[in-house]
């Protein structure tokens, strides 16, 4: 018998102590939550939705960044912009959180595409990060990653030690998380930050793309999250070059488990448009299904 909620056996809700709570500029946080039953069975491309305060009861989805299944612990990336947020950002260590998670479609990596190019955008940067730390330390795959944001990184850039002749002069900056892993990136801005790319993060990928033989172009597979244009710009960048792309796509939901259907998008299947919800058929999906050509 088929299985029609596929979330049944991997969702669960947890009191999720706060470990550490770390504030960036540009009303950045990064969060990172004990929660061992979801941390086991995150994916990359998985979301949580989080109780802010117990004065509001409507949850907030927040992407995974990166987990530690043997330690128990989930790692959040997210920005205060509205009252659920902001009253989030002041929480403190040693306090709980609501944490109902993990949610969502994941990504797909195909070995046959060993060469994945991740782009990632603001607070779309995290599932990136997550892919990655999941292609750590496996020889079969050579990701690349590259990061934009116009407010300074949650992170303090460095050059990077993982030499990459196929990039602009002058482009090193990197995550110093991701050179530990032995992952190269690079990080792309419009605000003259050192070392970064001064553009857009698909104007960068694109250099990179170009640089490529046919043969090793061929290997590549986009994946990406991060504001709605730049997912449509990353769209046609993979229309282009004629390359599959995976976008997790960021919306406003409610309920966030896929019965209010709040948070749905058109889009196109095989018999023809339809609405979807993001976050229990997403979020993540083909980009030629959301922004056709």
């Amino acid at each position: 018998m088929t299985n029609n909620k596929p979330h049944r056996d991997t969702l669960f809700l947890e009191e999720a102590e706060i470990l550490s709570h770390q504030a960036f500029e540009g009303d950045q946080y990064i969060l990172r939550l004990q929660a061992p039953r979801c941390a086991e069975k995150a994916l990359p491309g998985s979301f949580v939705h989080i109780q802010c305060d117990s004065s509001r009861p409507l949850r907030r989805p927040i992407s995974i960044m990166r987990t530690s299944a043997q330690q128990g612990w989930v790692e959040l990336l997210y920005k205060a912009v509205g009252e659920g947020t902001r009253l989030l950002a002041q929480r403190k260590t040693g306090e709980s959180l609501s944490l109902l998670g993990p949610i969502g479609v994941p990504f797909k990596l195909n070995p046959e595409r060993p060469r994945p190019l991740l782009i990632g955008g603001g607070v779309g940067m995290p599932p990136m990060v997550f892919i990655a730390q999941s292609l750590a330390g496996k020889r079969e795959f050579r990701p690349l990653v590259i990061l934009g944001s116009e407010v300074p990184f949650p992170f303090k850039p460095q050059p990077s030690t993982l030499l990459m002749p196929e990039m602009p002069d002058g482009v090193i900056a990197s995550m110093p998380l991701l050179d530990d892993w032995l992952i190269p990136s690079r990080l792309a801005s419009l605000q003259g930050f050192p070392g970064c790319y001064e553009g857009y993060v698909t104007e960068l990928a694109r250099h990179w793309l170009q640089s490529l033989p046919a043969e090793e172009l061929s290997q590549v597979e986009i994946f990406s999250c991060g504001p709605h244009p730049m997912l449509e710009g990353v769209a046609r960048l993979a229309d282009e070059f004629n390359l599959p792309c995976q976008v997790s796509l960021e919306e406003f939901m409610a309920c966030g488990v896929g019965g209010c259907a709040g948070c749905v998008v058109e889009v196109q299947t095989d018999q023809g448009p339809a609405m979807k919800r993001v976050c229990v058929d997403g979020p993540v999906f083909d980009s030629r299904k959301v922004f056709p050509a």
